[in-house]
């Protein structure tokens, strides 16, 4: 299949130093996680589709932002002169080396040294993201082309207004820039006709990765999906709920028929059609 999925918030393994270097208990760390998603996608693999995770945390080193995305609040030291210090996600905590969790607390009790930063970084965030380029080029160049497929979750308080329905799934496309709208369109329609609530690109229209690995007119397509995880986990213990199986199992089926139904997404071939 001409596609890669990539789960870069679904790492739980926490490095002890992390840990003591902590204010937060790990359970609070855990909120950050996009938990099981990699298993929730797992089915991609004997399908024929590489699926590369992270194991480690997000909370730890974000790779769904640019490598030096860092607020110079947070360390001692002068941060490298190229680093982005201004983003709107630095300035809400989420940097490459984030400052909170997702729900917004404090993960460090002091200052860290910038040398720890730089170490993250060079030690996972750039050889993950050559592993990421380096499947994206393979699929292309077997394929013609290549569709990526981010793989998050988000909570449902994160949804808007009681009053609003509570979307199921989230589809990222960066406003139609970073794919084919035909491949949103299939997406959707396939969750949809599942029964899924879905919207798309609010309040999550897609990160880095979507926007900076999205080349549709270069046959590389890049796709956020963010799934509810209340359909599948108790968002307070982080246990699995028995939605977990049922939501696997439509995922595999969607995959599939997306897949079979794909076909080329080049611009003239969508303009032929």
């Amino acid at each position: 299949m001409p596609f890669v999925f990539n789960t870069g918030h679904s790492g739980a393994i926490y490095p002890p130093a992390f840990l003591a270097a902590s204010r937060l208990q790990p359970l609070a760390l855990r909120r950050s996680e996009d938990a099981y998603v990699d298993r929730l996608f797992g089915c991609v693999v004997p399908m024929g589709a590489p699926l590369l995770r992270a194991n480690f945390p997000r909370a730890y080193l974000d790779v769904n932002r640019e490598p030096y995305e860092l607020d110079p609040r947070m360390f001692s030291g002068r941060l490298p002169p190229f680093a982005n210090t201004r983003s709107m996600r630095v300035a809400g905590g989420l940097g490459t080396v984030p400052r909170v969790v997702a729900d917004g607390q404090e993960i460090y009790g002091g200052r860290l040294d910038v040398e720890e930063a730089v170490e993250r970084i060079e030690r996972l965030y750039k050889p993950y993201h050559r592993a990421l380029r380096a499947l994206i080029q393979r699929t292309a160049r077997t394929f013609g082309q290549c569709i990526l497929i981010d793989c998050h979750s988000m909570p449902s308080s994160s949804l808007g207004r009681e009053a609003d329905p509570k979307a199921d799934i989230v589809l990222g496309d960066r406003f139609g820039t970073a794919c084919a709208p035909l491949l949103t369109e299939r997406v959707e329609a396939a969750f949809r006709s599942r029964g899924f609530v879905v919207v798309r690109n609010k309040p999550y229209a897609g990160g880095f990765i979507t926007e900076h690995y999205g080349e549709p007119n270069l046959a590389r397509h890049a796709l956020q999906i963010e799934i509810n995880r209340g359909l599948y986990m108790n968002e307070a213990s982080l246990a699995v709920t028995p939605g977990f199986g049922a939501l696997a199992e439509a995922l595999q089926d969607i995959v599939a028929e997306v897949a079979g139904d794909i076909g080329d997404l080049s611009p003239q071939r969508i303009a032929a059609e």
